[in-house]
């Protein structure tokens, strides 16, 4: 094949629309814009949210609360969710991550006790809860916050 045999595919390649070029074209007259008012003008439109001058609806609504954007996300994992890791094995994000218990990380992982723990492991997370570090201690293993 040469470059000059080159064509794109089928169907995939349109030609553009010529507005304002006569009945025969299909777009002509009002050119796809229909008849006066503010769309049919020059310039075109107004920005998203306008109402015509009557008060938005993101202004009329009252807002209420208060958002935290320092605020700490923890992705969380219950302690009988690590008994499908081998004994004695060190347990840290990624582990967790390729095991399939935590899609996203945030902030880093908290580690809650829900469950029971049967192996012993070194579990490595950003935060435990206190039921989660006494479960593990309990089963031989450590909690280490990283």
């Amino acid at each position: 094949m040469k470059l000059h045999q080159l064509s794109p595919a089928p169907g995939s390649v349109s030609e553009r629309k010529r507005v304002g070029r006569g009945h025969g074209s299909g777009h002509g007259k009002t050119a796809g814009k229909g008849h006066k008012g503010q769309k049919a003008r020059a310039g075109r439109g107004v920005r998203i949210g306008f109402e015509g001058g009557q008060m938005p609806l993101q202004r009329r609504i009252p807002k209420r609360g208060f958002v935290n954007i320092f605020k700490t996300r923890y992705a969380v994992v219950n302690i009988a969710d690590l008994n499908e890791f081998e004994d004695g094995a060190v347990v840290d994000a990624q582990a967790m991550i390729d095991a399939g218990l935590v899609n996203k990380l945030y902030d880093g992982i908290k580690v809650l006790g829900n469950g029971e723990i049967k192996k012993s492991l070194t579990v490595k997370a950003a935060a435990f809860s206190q039921a989660a570090r006494a479960k593990i201690e309990a089963a031989g293993g450590k909690a280490e916050v990283s």
